[in-house]
């Protein structure tokens, strides 16, 4: 299995989302009431709706349901700034209508871009100016 494979929860077949059990609970339910529906109704092939219902409508509606919530979660990633993204912007605002000099800009793009979180760089900057503030 892949890096990205592992990393992503829907990815792992075993794990059901909540849509997905909805999705297969109405999916199952519907197969179930059409076969004993023409069984009541005596129609001799009723006997059908079970294989095409559970190895063809019950995979491909489970299937549906994966790539929407995929499609879903990608979009939405896709859509919203991470919050590195959201820090540089700000960074970059703030140099530009001069609230921070050159060397700040700097130091605190380091910072940024050293770490692996907003959280993260904000504890470097702070680490860094208690350091200068000691060198004085």
């Amino acid at each position: 299995m892949s890096d990205a494979q592992s990393e992503s929860p829907a990815s792992n077949t075993d794990d059901e989302t909540p849509l997905e059990m909805v999705v297969g609970g109405m999916t199952i339910g519907g197969i179930l009431t059409v076969a004993f529906g023409l069984l009541a109704l005596g129609v001799p092939w009723f006997w059908v709706v079970f294989p095409v219902g559970f190895a063809g409508v019950l995979p491909a509606a489970i299937g549906l349901t994966r790539l929407y919530e995929r499609r879903q979660r990608d979009v939405t990633s896709e859509s919203a700034p991470s919050e590195r993204e959201a820090a540089l912007e700000t960074l970059r605002g703030r140099y530009a209508r001069g609230e921070i000099d050159d060397d700040e800009f700097e130091r605190r793009l380091a910072a940024l871009l050293e770490t692996e979180s907003v959280t993260e760089a904000a504890d470097y900057v702070a680490r860094e100016s208690v350091r200068e503030t000691d060198r004085t």
